[in-house]
């Protein structure tokens, strides 16, 4: 085997991540497995997802579309069987990608029984897959058969297992999240998708594929001992938010429904309670729970790349770590990942490159370039010396990877983000639209964001003097020019990026014409 090529490709994504929340970024969160990755490879800074929540944020990074292209736009939407993926196009390299985690990905019904088992659930498997371990917020059989063997005995509702324990010292006092789940740190899903990583990184050694996908830190926000006591709430900032709900509120109609759903009782999940109203104390504490789940992410992927490194595959392996979409924690009266603002959309990616190609990068930082999860996928594929289908919104970061600056690159990065609820329809009773207009689309630079709503008024926030994104300044007159200039951006995106299908083709006298070009 030749020293320091790409045999390997280990793709880690996590769920809800920030992207500050990593100590090499300067947070006081303590991650120092995922630093000394950063350390060995390239941080980009500048990353964020492409849409929300879980399922389409996925389809995005595993396919390279825009979701205006993919249409997988909420937790159970079908994704087109017609596309294709990472994991298609590796087994053209005769890789078998294996999947340890959850895609969440809603099969196509076209051609399927009504009966079909697959059409109850939105946690299928992205195409492609081989499944070596199923663990998502809405199936962990495997995970669930271990503890069981453990001796520990699951509630009625198996889900509850990740719940804190009721009269735990202390929790009453310093909040409701310090309390540790039933499980010991060993017994954790975190602990478990690790431990078959480690299983699969020790038997195989010919060239492999692993997408391992950790849940946390997800909510239910309680993390095992000793992470739930790990960051003291009192040495926690309070989130940045509007001096009460009724302002912030008033900064868009969309926010005012928001915040209203926010403060019903289970909005967030694992959490049956009202968590837009808590007391001050209570915020810190799920903050300090939510870093303590960072951190056991980080211990246990500690563990998976130094299996890497006794195996003697460190120096064949590329490595991505990165996440779905990040967490508002509190940020603006809000939880989960919804909207607009930074706190949902801004995440973490690492990629440490083992080729000698990419030397001179390593321990740098991307601050200067935006990037997006669509650029996952043609950044791996280019990196295999495959080629990128046409199909694929984003583009390689290769050349970051090797130092060099690319020819030309995005000067913005751009997210979505449908509002539809085709469950109860609230939002389109709320505002009395069609569901196809409960979207809004976001444009981002360094100077200023705009946000675009389909049937509803939209925002602008000037990104470097009010980087919390406070003030809309979309109806002040003396923005108007602004506004009209990054909506004129935002329309010519669309354009250069809306589904090719066969757009590249022509058929001639003298047969098919395939055109391969990029988007920039």
């Amino acid at each position: 085997m030749c020293e320091k090529e790409i045999r390997n490709i280990l793709l880690i994504s996590v769920d809800q991540w920030r992207a500050e929340c990593l100590s090499s970024a300067g947070h006081m969160v303590q991650t120092p497995n995922l630093d000394q990755l950063a350390a060995d490879g390239l941080a980009f800074r500048k990353h964020y997802t492409q849409c929300l929540p879980c399922g389409p944020s996925r389809t995005s990074l595993l396919t390279s579309m825009y979701a205006m292209n993919h249409r997988h736009v909420s937790n159970g939407t079908p994704l087109d069987a017609n596309f294709t993926n990472i994991a298609l196009e590796a087994r053209k390299k005769g890789y078998e990608p294996t999947l340890y985690g959850y895609t969440d990905t809603p099969v196509d019904p076209r051609g399927r029984d009504e009966n079909d088992p697959d059409l109850k659930t939105y946690c299928g498997v992205m195409p492609g897959f081989r499944v070596g371990s199923l663990v998502s917020e809405e199936m962990a059989v495997d995970w669930f058969g271990e503890l069981e063997a453990k001796g520990y005995k699951l509630p009625e509702n198996q889900f509850d297992i990740a719940l804190g324990k009721e009269n735990y010292p202390g929790a009453e006092e310093r909040g409701y999240s310090f309390a540790p789940p039933q499980y010991d740190r060993d017994s954790s899903d975190t602990a478990f998708i690790a431990d078959k990583l480690i299983k699969y990184i020790t038997i195989h050694r010919e060239p492999w594929f692993l997408h391992g996908v950790f849940l946390r830190p997800h909510p239910p926000l309680f993390a095992p001992e000793p992470y739930n006591s790990m960051y003291d709430p009192n040495d926690i900032e309070m989130p940045h938010r509007a001096e009460s709900v009724d302002k912030e509120k008033g900064q868009h109609s969309y926010l005012d429904y928001a915040l209203d759903k926010m403060a019903k009782d289970g909005a967030y999940m694992g959490h049956d309670y009202n968590v837009r109203d808590l007391p001050d104390h209570e915020v810190k504490q799920m903050r300090a729970a939510y870093y303590g789940l960072i951190s056991e992410v980080d211990d246990q992927l500690g563990r998976v790349i130094q299996t890497l490194k006794d195996t003697d595959q460190y120096d064949n392996t590329l490595i991505v770590f990165t996440s779905d979409h990040a967490e508002q924690l509190g940020d603006h009266w809000l939880w989960g990942k919804l909207g607009y603002f930074d706190e949902s959309c801004h995440i973490p990616l690492i990629i440490r490159d083992p080729r000698q190609e990419a030397d001179l990068s390593r321990g740098q930082t991307v601050n200067t370039h935006f990037s997006e999860a669509v650029d996952i996928m043609p950044t791996i594929l280019n990196l295999l010396d495959m080629k990128v289908p046409m199909q694929c919104d984003g583009h390689s970061l290769r050349p970051f990877l090797e130092e060099r600056q690319p020819d030309k690159w995005r000067s913005e990065v751009h997210w979505e983000f449908d509002f539809r609820d085709l469950g109860n329809f609230s939002a389109e009773e709320k505002f009395n639209l069609t569901s196809d207009q409960c979207v809004m689309t976001i444009i981002r630079d360094d100077k200023f964001k705009y946000v675009h709503f389909t049937a509803q008024p939209p925002l602008l926030f000037d990104i470097e003097s009010d980087p919390d994104e406070r003030v809309n300044l979309a109806n002040n007159p003396e923005y108007m020019a602004i506004v009209l200039t990054y909506a004129q951006k935002m329309l010519s995106w669309r354009q250069n990026y809306v589904a090719r299908r066969m757009s590249h083709m022509k058929i001639t006298p003298e047969g098919l014409t395939e055109r391969d070009y990029t988007r920039i």
